[in-house]
C-alpha cells in the first residue's frame, strides 16, 4: 500500500467524481460488475481519495475505505460529508480486521505497493466465504502479446483522452511494477485457485475471485 505522507496539502482543488478518468477508474468498473446486486460489508483497500469507495456504496450497506496516506484520506473524507462510505488509515497487511470480515474486498492499483503475493494473500484472508475479491492491477509487458495491447492502449487512450480529458491522483506512486503479466497470472492461480484473470488494454490486468463457502 502507498507509504504514508504528509506532504500535500489536503484542501487542494476537489475535481467532482463524475468529472473524473482515467485508466483506473475506466478499469475499476469491472469490479463493480463482478458484486452482486446488494452486498453487505465492503472493503476498499488502498482507497485513495474515495473514487471507488462512493462507487461502492451504492451496492453495500456498510463501505470503509483504508490507506496510508493521510493526505488522499484527508480529501475522502471532505467529498463524503454525509458519511455513506468510512476512511481509516490501516495497512492491509498489518491484519487489521479479523479474517472473513467482508462480503467484498476491492483494490485497484496498489498490489504492487503491497507486495503482490503478500498483498494477495492478505486481501484473500479478509474475505468471507462465499464473498467476492476483485483487484485491478499493474505489471511489466514482455511477451509479443503485452505489446499488442499496449499499442491498443495508447491508441484507446487518446481517444478517452480527448472526450474525457485525463484525472491524474496525486497519491504515491510505485514504478515500475515488479511483475510481468504472465508472473501475475502464474502467481494469481496459485493464491487464488478459480480466480478470473483479464489482460486489459489500458496497461492493467483484473482478477476477481469467489471464495468458496
Amino acid at each position: 500500500m502507498t507509504e504514508a505522507t504528509t506532504g500535500r496539502p489536503a484542501d487542494e482543488v476537489v475535481v467532482p467524481d463524475a468529472e473524473r478518468w482515467n485508466h483506473n477508474i475506466h478499469i475499476s468498473g469491472v469490479l463493480l460488475d463482478a458484486l452482486p446486486p446488494h452486498i453487505d460489508r465492503a472493503l476498499d483497500v488502498g482507497s485513495g481519495e474515495g473514487v471507488l469507495s462512493r462507487r461502492l456504496a451504492a451496492r453495500a450497506t456498510q463501505v470503509l475505505g483504508i490507506d496510508l496516506d493521510r493526505p488522499s484520506l484527508a480529501l475522502a473524507r471532505a467529498q463524503s460529508p454525509d458519511g455513506e462510505v468510512a476512511f481509516a488509515e490501516a495497512d492491509a497487511l498489518a491484519a487489521p480486521f479479523p479474517p472473513a470480515s467482508f462480503d467484498a474486498v476491492v483494490s485497484v492499483a496498489v498490489l504492487h505497493h503491497m507486495g503482490t503475493e503478500a498483498g494477495l494473500v492478505a486481501l484473500r484472508d479478509l474475505v468471507r466465504p462465499g464473498g467476492v475479491l476483485g483487484v485491478v492491477g499493474l505489471a511489466r509487458s514482455r511477451s509479443p502479446k503485452d505489446l499488442a495491447f499496449d499499442l491498443a492502449g495508447a491508441v484507446s487512450t487518446r481517444l478517452h483522452q480527448r472526450t474525457k480529458g485525463h484525472w491524474e491522483t496525486p497519491a504515491p506512486k510505485v514504478w515500475p511494477p515488479p511483475e510481468t503479466y504472465g508472473q501475475i497470472r502464474r502467481l494469481a492461480e496459485r493464491v487464488l485457485p478459480g480466480v478470473r484473470y483479464r489482460r486489459h488494454a489500458l496497461w492493467r490486468y483484473s482478477l476477481v475471485w469467489t471464495k468458496p463457502a
